[in-house]
């Protein structure tokens, strides 16, 4: 059985950050791939701060191209929008019965769960890999369904990426090469 770690997001932009967390939980959680889900709609977020979702999935490809162990996973924009994670994870299990799914989140997310649609289904079914996002350590509550991890801290955020944009600063070493030149190309954020 394929173990799967499914790192949601709107990745506007994907940047170094998100790999770095990717590669880490990877290997601390053992699992044989993890998937970028692409959000086109995150219901906690306004849509017109997003760059176009095909963008968004072009530039995840970009970024993990020749990474057999990353995926992009598109399957949320064949959904009805906002997306709803409970959605997304049902579609995903008929699709791949024999996988083993679990949801990667920072821990900023963890008092936002309660608010998630369907949320006790979705404990019930799936582990919860939670990431560290500040050095302050966090109260961790006890729950079987998640999981903690301590990874290294990069701080580094698609929002900081879009505004140094704005400014017309440089931001090429907080994203993949190919994410520069895609966003560069298509004049993405300016």
């Amino acid at each position: 059985m394929n173990k799967i770690g499914l790192y949601f997001g709107s990745f506007n932009p994907i940047h170094i950050g998100h790999l770095l967390v990717a590669t880490h939980i990877k290997e601390a959680a053992n699992f044989d791939e993890i998937w970028f889900v692409v959000s086109p709609h995150n219901p906690f977020k306004q849509k017109n701060e997003l760059a176009d979702e095909n963008h968004r999935i072009n530039m995840a490809k970009f970024a993990i191209e020749n990474i057999p162990y990353f995926k992009v996973e598109d399957i949320e924009l064949h959904l009805p929008q906002p997306s709803y994670t409970h959605r997304t994870l049902e579609e995903l299990v008929k699709r791949y019965p024999d996988y083993q799914f679990n949801i990667i989140i920072g821990e900023d997310n963890v008092a936002k769960l309660q608010e998630w649609k369907e949320i006790e289904w979705i404990k019930k079914h799936f582990y919860i890999i939670v990431y560290n996002r500040t050095n302050k350590t966090a109260t961790k509550t006890v729950q079987n369904t998640l999981k903690y991890y301590e990874l290294p801290l990069i701080d580094i955020s698609s929002t900081e990426i879009r505004k140094r944009i704005q400014e017309n600063k440089q931001f090429r070493f907080f994203v993949p090469d190919a994410v520069e030149q895609y966003i560069t190309f298509h004049k993405l954020y300016s």
